[in-house]
């Protein structure tokens, strides 16, 4: 349960650090680029949340809280995913540009 605490924790750090370096860019693709690693690390700290719950308490209701917490965090790890290698390429392409052009 340890471990779980320490990875909540990380997780949240990961997720606030990626949201400070999106409001200190100013490059779109970039922007989108550092949401979608921010989506992936509040997805992981939802789930991991979810799963620290189930050894905590062993009740109905936290089971079935526990559940939607895990497939919240689930979707938004898949999502963020999809969108960081989806825009990855964009922000290589428009750092390339932007260093070329400085």
């Amino acid at each position: 349960m340890l471990l779980f605490a320490i990875l909540i924790v990380i997780s949240l750090m990961f997720y606030i650090f990626y949201k400070v370096k999106f409001f200190r860019t100013h490059l779109p693709m970039e922007k989108k680029w550092l949401s979608a690693k921010s989506s992936i690390a509040l997805g992981l700290f939802v789930a991991l949340f979810g799963i620290n719950q189930l050894f905590l308490y062993q009740t109905k209701i936290t089971y079935f809280v526990a559940a939607i917490f895990i497939v919240i965090g689930a979707f938004s790890i898949y999502g963020g995913y999809k969108a960081y290698r989806f825009y990855l390429p964009h922000a290589i392409e428009e750092a390339e540009y932007v260093s070329k052009n400085s």
